[in-house]
């Protein structure tokens, strides 16, 4: 399901130093801007997966000028490792918006083994059930265990498995992305 739009993979650049990918945050997301363009219609909602997909839908919500404030969605309760990792400190599910028979845009960071997409989906499901949900993220780094496919993809990248990647911000809000060794 991926969009034609969606640039073709590519490997990772190098890390620059230790934490910090050479992979511009900011022209990523300019890129995923004019992707949710595309995918949005007038009364499509945006929802973000906490942390990173929290804030990627509240900059979008801003800069596409969409009245009132975009969803977050948590998928501590429903996740498959809830046992091992317990409640993490990420924010909770607010949902300024009817789920029932909403079209619903989920926004992430970071699209990688599919399971925090499927407890977002849980999460959501325990809210209402939406017309329609699609998934825009800005990095899809493959590496999926699960059925996962985003309808866009603002770049693609290959990381090995011992490393994360998540998308940061400084103080300012600008975007830039953390490696870490797992």
């Amino acid at each position: 399901m991926t969009s034609a739009s969606a640039p073709a993979p590519v490997a990772a650049p190098g890390v620059a130093r230790p934490g910090h990918l050479m992979l511009d945050a900011e022209a990523l997301y300019a890129e995923l801007l004019r992707g949710v363009r595309a995918l949005r219609e007038p009364h499509t909602h945006l929802a973000g997966v906490a942390s990173g997909g929290a804030w990627l839908a509240q900059r979008l919500q801003r800069d596409l000028g969409l009245p009132g404030d975009a969803g977050v969605l948590s998928s501590a309760m429903h996740r498959d490792d809830f046992a091992r990792r317990g409640l993490a400190s990420s924010a909770q599910t607010t949902l300024p918006f009817d789920v029932n028979g909403a079209d619903i845009l989920v926004l992430d960071d970071v699209l990688y083994t599919g399971r925090t997409i499927r407890a977002v989906l849980n999460e959501l499901f325990d809210y209402g059930r939406p017309a329609r949900v699609r998934l825009a993220v800005l990095v899809d780094r493959g590496g999926r265990e699960l059925p996962v496919a985003a309808d866009f993809a603002a770049a693609r990248v290959t990381l090995p498995a011992t490393q994360s990647l998540a998308l940061a911000r400084t103080e300012s809000g600008a975007f830039h992305f953390d490696v870490k060794e797992v």
